[in-house]
């Protein structure tokens, strides 16, 4: 196991990408509804595969992810390269990825239309309006959450059955050891070599302790667990 920092650069723009056909989306729609039977806070995959087929654009949307991580300074056929999957969420609560991507950065883009919500992240302050086209690239260590855009708490009253509130996205996952992802998101490595050497799974620690994170808020809350 290798220990690292957490990145606290959080990359975005909002990109020119194409709206996905009316059929794909009431595919969307009817495999969230009846499959996938979202609950406020859930993210769950869609099927990617059924999408591509029914989806010609699809290929723009990640093109245009391509030029952008380009633009970044990341090298072409990375995003390529890296395992994609389309992902579905009724909003967010607040978490990291790290213990379970901990090897990875995110890169997603957002398909939907502007619902009213933000991607926020309570460590850097960022508030991301979710509208189509955006894009977005951080570290899975980084706590996040997908909250109403005038909202800092995930309430699961604001993602109610009947409203519209199901955002669909493109994620990547992207090598945190590839030295230009590490770069762009400010992370650093063998920070804690001698812990790293210790522990048999992924987790992000501070000041010595694991730590995990409020989901309603987004505050670190140490668990004070040994290694």
């Amino acid at each position: 196991m290798r220990s690292r920092s957490v990145g606290a650069k959080v990359l975005t723009a909002t990109l020119d990408t194409p709206s996905p056909p009316l059929r794909v989306i009431a595919d969307w729609e009817r495999e969230v509804s009846t499959r996938l039977a979202l609950e406020p806070g859930d993210v769950e995959p869609l099927s990617l595969a059924r999408s591509r087929m029914r989806w010609p654009d699809h290929r723009r949307c990640v093109q245009s992810m391509a030029d952008w991580t380009r633009s970044l300074g990341l090298p072409a056929g990375l995003l390529e390269s890296s395992e994609v999957a389309l992902m579905a969420c009724r909003g967010a609560r607040y978490h990291h990825d790290g213990a379970q991507y901990g090897a990875s950065a995110f890169c997603n883009l957002f398909v939907s239309e502007a619902k009213g919500l933000v991607l926020h992240f309570p460590g850097t302050g960022q508030r991301m309006p979710l509208v189509r086209g955006c894009a977005v690239l951080f570290d899975t260590a980084q706590p996040h959450a997908v909250v109403r855009q005038d909202a800092s708490v995930f309430d699961p009253s604001d993602f109610a059955p009947g409203s519209d509130c199901t955002q669909v996205f493109l994620t990547w996952e992207l090598p945190i050891e590839q030295p230009d992802v590490a770069r762009a998101l400010g992370i650093d490595f063998d920070v804690d070599a001698e812990t790293a050497a210790r522990l048999e799974e992924e987790q992000v620690r501070i000041d010595g302790a694991r730590e995990t994170v409020d989901p309603a808020c987004g505050r670190w809350t140490a668990s004070r667990q040994s290694p």
